[in-house]
């Protein structure tokens, strides 16, 4: 399989952000633990309903990113213009980074709730561009 330039690009920019994510994995191990294991949080004090906000903001960032590379891949056997080609290669990361952010903000202030919203909407655009680019190109083998 060879993988386009834009792939690379995309892909190559993804797995960068991927530290993040192991970072918060040994943070939210503290926090947990209290310090027992993993990143000792400091003075941070979450209740129940933070807890499981922040683990829903891991979690989420994980698989998404993941799915966002996988996405990157699909795209290179869909037939769309290039312009929608590139907004679904954007819009599957920065769902990754707007849904996980949203998660640790609403931890904290509602207000981060929209960031849920629009990480959701990129992430329907992504599946769609793709699911559909990729029915387009069926027939090609």
């Amino acid at each position: 399989m060879k993988l386009s330039r834009e792939t690379k690009l995309v892909s190559g920019v993804t797995l960068l952000s991927v530290p993040t994510i192991m970072y918060g994995g040994i943070t939210l191990l503290g926090i947990l633990t209290q310090g027992v294991a993993g990143s000792a949080p400091g003075i941070l004090d979450l209740d129940d309903t933070q807890r499981a906000l922040w683990r829903a903001g891991h979690a989420h960032a994980g698989v998404w990113v993941i799915l966002s590379l996988l996405i990157q891949i699909l795209l290179d056997s869909t037939r769309l213009p290039t312009y929608m080609k590139w907004l679904a290669r954007i819009s599957a990361p920065a769902a990754a980074i707007t849904v996980s952010g949203g998660f640790f903000g609403v931890a904290f202030y509602a207000e981060f709730r929209w960031l849920l919203y629009f990480g959701g909407l990129c992430l329907l655009v992504a599946l769609l561009l793709t699911g559909i680019g990729l029915l387009r190109n069926i027939r090609e083998t």
